[in-house]
């Protein structure tokens, strides 16, 4: 039998991890106070849902509570109770609303329910008839056509004098479509729908602007900002420079291969090489949020020519080359020095090097999509803010 004892002490996982992940909680800290800054008069929220946008509900929750955040956005309920713990006297709005069934995570946890339907209105005022007061948030549709009242019937509601006067809303919200894009008209006529709803609602505070409206000016900033993407490190305005990075993602490099003229690369044979060629082959694929549609051919997205994803090692960018697989990812290595990449070294995904707009853009998405797809295999680090 072998002597376990003889193996050396154990490595640190992250130092050896197949694919792992750092999370700079001082760049998450300091761009929610850039965000709260150029929000002026209004106060700033933080959006963590989707487990903060894949990076961690707690560790990033924790963060913006530290920074100064003390109104939250969640998707669920059960995102709200886990942040609770780490946000204890801040708002935390639920963006799905309340359903029957679900009313003792709301009041346990003191979250406060984004009504967002005519159905979750008259739930919420039986809830109320029976447990008396208790605050909520209204949604509505100034033309998104996702989730909320129509403008007319909160207009409707507003102008209502039979309604409970215990119904209180302590927020009136909405969306905007295209405010990434801030030469749309679309924009300012959602403005002056909300303006309506907003004033119809005196005395209760608005929300209009997530990230790309904060920087559309004052005019759209009401009460309370909503930030999310923008706080990630992501790109919330077309052709406007993110934030600070937040996230790097790497993968191991598993084996470096010598690979010959007229060879062909990974599943389908779609990528022949035209050159004597180095590939590293990496451990990451779709398993890990690392999606197929990066890959450098073999798919619908690259038959207009356009170039696959990129990876960095050794100081440069390496495209990855052939299709994406489950596991694993293949890089062409071949235009750096000998020897200047080994198996074992790791290879940025996105990051410092690698924006994370322009990984999205070559999988034909957005940074949301990939951070938000990240997989269970990342091993994570925390690099924690000051």
């Amino acid at each position: 039998m072998t002597d376990h004892d003889e193996f050396p002490d154990l490595i640190d996982d992250f130092d050896i991890a197949p694919v792992r992940l750092t999370v700079d909680l001082q760049a998450l800290a300091d761009n929610w106070r850039d965000m709260a800054q150029r929000s002026g008069s209004a106060r700033a929220a933080a959006v963590v849902k989707a487990d903060a946008y894949g990076l961690g509900l707690e560790d990033c929750g924790s963060t913006l509570y530290e920074a100064g955040a003390r109104d939250f956005f969640v998707a669920v309920a059960q995102e709200g109770a886990t942040l609770r713990a780490y946000a204890p006297d801040a708002r935390i709005f639920v963006l799905s609303g309340i359903w029957p069934g679900q009313e003792r995570i709301f009041f346990e946890n003191d979250l406060v329910p984004v009504l967002a339907s005519e159905e979750q209105l008259a739930f919420w005022m039986a809830v109320i008839a029976e447990h008396g007061d208790y605050p909520c948030a209204l949604q509505v549709d100034t033309g998104f056509n996702r989730l909320g009242l129509a403008l007319e019937e909160a207009l409707a509601l507003a102008e209502d004098v039979s309604r409970p006067a215990s119904f209180s809303p302590v927020l009136i919200l909405s969306h905007l479509h295209s405010g990434d894009t801030p030469s749309s008209p679309t924009n300012a006529a959602q403005l002056e729908s909300f303006r309506q709803v907003s004033a119809a609602f005196e005395g209760i505070e608005s929300s209009l602007s997530a990230s790309a409206g904060i920087f559309l000016g004052p005019d759209f900033h009401f009460d309370l900002t909503r930030p999310g993407i923008a706080l990630y490190g992501g790109e919330s305005v077309s052709g406007m420079a993110p934030l600070r990075p937040v996230a790097t993602a790497e993968a191991r490099i598993i084996q470096i291969r010598d690979a010959g003229i007229g060879e062909t690369v990974s599943y389908g044979a779609t990528h022949r090489l035209t050159r004597q060629s180095r590939l590293a082959v990496a451990s990451v694929g779709y398993a890990d949020g690392y999606l197929r549609s990066l890959s450098g051919s073999g798919i619908p997205l690259r038959a207009d020519g356009s170039p696959g994803a990129f990876g960095f090692v050794a100081g440069q960018s390496v495209p990855v080359i052939g299709r994406i697989t489950m596991d694993l990812t293949i890089f062409d290595v071949t235009d750096l020095p000998e020897g200047a990449v080994r198996p074992g070294d790791y290879i940025e995904l996105f990051g410092e090097n690698i924006a994370l707009g322009d990984a999205a853009r070559a999988g034909g998405t957005i940074g949301y999509e990939l951070l938000t797809s990240l997989g269970l295999r990342h091993e994570r680090r925390y690099l924690q803010a000051e």
